[in-house]
């Protein structure tokens, strides 16, 4: 057996793997652990991350929620704006109407009063104008004459 080169090249080759086996080991290690310690780093910031991406999710639904009340409240103030401006301009067209009202009111008032005062002057001139017929058919010229003197005769106690 000492004399047989397999033996020999056994022996050879289990000192070589003796020898290579243990820096190779060591660097496979060291390769595995700086591996390992490389996707450590890497799921550490990942998980960073994915908390970062969750607090800026939960900041934006707080936006969100937080514009959604604000249009809410904006709406709800545009409502109760339009409806104060729909009261008041109802208030303002109802006064202007009851205005208007009182207005052609009066006026159809002083036109009455007009007509009325025609109607009477009119009628005064009717009366006159028949008296002035009636006592000139029914007078004679003597009873005139003496009834125009009596009236020129009272005329300057009348005038004071």
């Amino acid at each position: 057996m000492l004399h047989d080169p397999a033996f020999w090249v056994a022996i050879a080759l289990v000192l070589f793997v003796i020898l290579i086996a243990k820096p190779v080991g060591k660097m496979a290690s060291k390769g595995l652990d700086e591996r390992a310690e490389k996707i450590k780093k890497e799921l550490d910031d990942a998980e960073r991350l994915r908390n970062e991406a969750q607090d800026l999710l939960a900041q934006y639904q707080r936006k969100q929620r937080d514009a959604a009340g604000e249009a809410e409240a904006i709406i709800q103030h545009a409502k109760e704006e339009a409806e104060r401006m729909d009261r008041e301009g109802r208030e303002r067209l109802k006064a202007s109407l009851e205005r208007r009202e009182k207005l052609a009111m009066d006026r159809i008032r002083m036109a009455e009063q007009q007509a009325v005062e025609r109607v009477r002057s009119r009628a005064v001139d009717v009366a006159i104008a028949a008296t002035g017929q009636v006592l000139a058919d029914s007078l004679s010229a003597g009873k005139a004459d003496s009834l125009v003197n009596d009236a020129i005769e009272q005329l300057p106690s009348r005038l004071h």
